[in-house]
C-alpha cells in the first residue's frame, strides 16, 4: 500500500498537471475568440464601431494606407506608393521607410565600428537593409493579401448578385457585401460603398478599388461595369458570369501550383543544400578547405558559379510558373 505522504504527492503533480492542461486550454480558446472576432470583423466596421462620422472613417482608413484624404498618393513615386498600398500595411509610408533606413545605417556602423569590416561590406549590408529588405517586405505581403482578396471575390460577386435579383440597387449590395464579408475585401468594398455615397459614380469607385488592391480580376470587373454603364445590359448576368470565370482561373491557378510543387520543392534543395553543406563544413571542420581560401582564382570561381547556380533558379522558377 502506497503511504499517504507519497499518495498526497502524487494528488500534487495530478492537479499540477490539470492546471498547466487547462491553463494553455484556456490560452488556446481566448487566442482562437480574438482571432476569430477579428476576422469577422473588418476595419471599416471596427472604426464605424466608434461613433466616427463616415466621411472621417473614410479619410482614416485612405490615410492609414499610404494616401491622401481624397484617395491620392500620397508622394510622387507611384509605384512604390502603389506597392506600399497594395501590401495592406497601415501607417505612413515615408515613416515605414524610414525605419528600414535606420536600421540599415545602425547596422552598418556596428560593422564597421565593432567588427572591422570594410566600406564595402558596410555599404551592401545598407543596401540590402535599407532598399532590398523592405521591397521583399512589401511584396511578400501584396502576394498574400492579392491571394486572400482573389479567394474572397467570388463569393462577393455572387453576395452582389442575389441582393440585385431581389432588387436592391447596386449601392445597397456593396454595402451588403462590407458589412457581411471580413478583410481585406470588406474594407475595400466598404471603401467603394462610401465613396459612392459621397459622389463618385460606380465605375469610378471599382476603378479606385483596382489601385488599390492591385489584383487583375478587379480590372476585369471595372471594364465590365464600364462597358455596362455605356451600352446597357444585365448586370447580375454580367457579374455572375464573372465570378464564375474567376473563380474557374483560380481553381485551375490552384491545381497548376499542386502540380508544380515538386518541382519548386527541388528546386528549393537544389539551391539550398550547397549552401547547407559549406556551412557545416566549414563550422565543424574549419581546416577542411586548407590554404584554397588564399588562391587569387577562388573568387572569380565563386562568382561564375554562383551566377551560374542563380540563373538555374530563375530558370526553375520560371518552369513552374505560369501566368495565364
Amino acid at each position: 500500500m502506497i503511504p499517504t505522504g507519497q499518495t498526497l504527492l502524487y494528488l500534487i503533480y495530478v492537479l499540477a498537471a490539470a492546471s498547466v492542461i487547462l491553463a494553455v486550454e484556456v490560452m488556446f480558446v481566448s487566442i482562437a475568440g480574438t482571432r476569430a472576432r477579428a476576422g469577422i470583423i473588418n476595419r471599416r466596421l471596427q472604426l464605424m464601431g466608434d461613433h466616427a462620422p463616415a466621411e472621417q472613417s473614410l479619410q482614416g482608413l485612405l490615410q492609414e494606407r499610404g494616401l491622401t484624404a481624397s484617395g491620392d498618393f500620397i508622394f510622387g513615386a507611384v509605384s512604390l506608393n502603389r506597392l506600399y498600398t497594395q501590401s495592406g500595411i497601415t501607417g505612413n509610408p515615408i515613416s515605414f521607410a524610414i525605419v528600414f533606413v535606420l536600421a540599415g545605417l545602425v547596422l552598418a556602423l556596428i560593422a564597421v565600428l565593432l567588427m572591422g569590416s570594410s566600406a564595402v561590406v558596410a555599404a551592401l549590408i545598407f543596401l540590402l537593409i535599407s532598399i532590398a529588405l523592405p521591397l521583399l517586405v512589401l511584396k511578400r505581403a501584396r502576394s498574400k493579401r492579392i491571394n486572400k482578396f482573389a479567394s474572397q471575390l467570388p463569393d462577393a460577386l455572387d453576395m452582389i448578385v442575389r441582393s440585385l435579383r431581389a432588387g436592391h440597387p447596386t449601392t445597397v449590395a456593396i454595402g451588403l457585401v462590407a458589412r457581411e464579408m471580413p478583410d481585406p475585401l470588406g474594407t475595400e468594398f466598404g471603401i467603394v460603398s462610401d465613396e459612392i455615397s459621397f459622389g463618385l459614380s460606380l465605375e469610378q469607385a471599382v476603378r479606385r478599388l483596382s489601385e488599390r488592391v492591385g489584383f487583375e480580376g478587379l480590372h476585369l470587373l471595372s471594364v465590365s461595369l464600364s462597358i455596362q454603364a455605356k451600352t446597357g445590359g444585365n448586370l447580375t448576368e454580367i457579374l455572375s458570369n464573372l465570378a464564375s470565370v474567376m473563380r474557374e482561373r483560380r481553381k485551375l491557378r490552384l491545381k497548376i501550383r499542386a502540380l508544380s510543387a515538386e518541382g519548386r520543392m527541388s528546386a528549393w534543395i537544389i539551391s539550398l543544400f550547397p549552401v547547407l553543406m559549406f556551412l557545416i563544413l566549414w563550422g565543424v571542420a574549419p581546416s577542411y578547405y586548407g590554404d584554397v581560401w588564399g588562391n587569387p582564382i577562388i573568387v572569380p570561381v565563386f562568382v561564375i558559379f554562383g551566377c551560374w547556380a542563380l540563373l538555374g533558379d530563375y530558370i526553375m522558377y520560371r518552369m513552374v510558373n505560369f501566368d495565364f
